[in-house]
């Protein structure tokens, strides 16, 4: 894999971090916030796709590697979404 490689494949986990943080209405962090979310996503989504079945959508082939697009999307949106459960914060009544 190619230095030009990885930096496409960087830009295309943003982007679905991104998308993925839009979806679920919670934004913290920034690009790289994105990028992590993207990679973890992917994850999260092919083990989703595999544990239930399911064909992969739309994959991306970036330097003889796939990228699951769909199943990044999917799987960032559930882990920002359980981060979001997870961070809460309450709000206290007011006195």
């Amino acid at each position: 894999m190619s230095i030009f490689d990885l930096i496409v494949l960087l830009v295309v986990a943003g982007i679905c971090g991104a998308l993925a943080q839009s979806i679920v209405g919670y934004s913290r962090g920034g690009c790289l916030v994105s990028i992590v979310l993207g990679f973890i996503g992917a994850l999260l989504g092919t083990w989703l796709a595999r544990v239930l079945a399911l064909p992969e959508l739309f994959t991306l082939a970036v330097g003889g590697h796939s990228f699951p697009v769909i199943w990044s999307i999917i799987g960032a949106a559930l882990f920002v979404a359980i981060l979001n459960l997870l961070s809460a914060r309450r709000r206290l009544p007011p006195p």
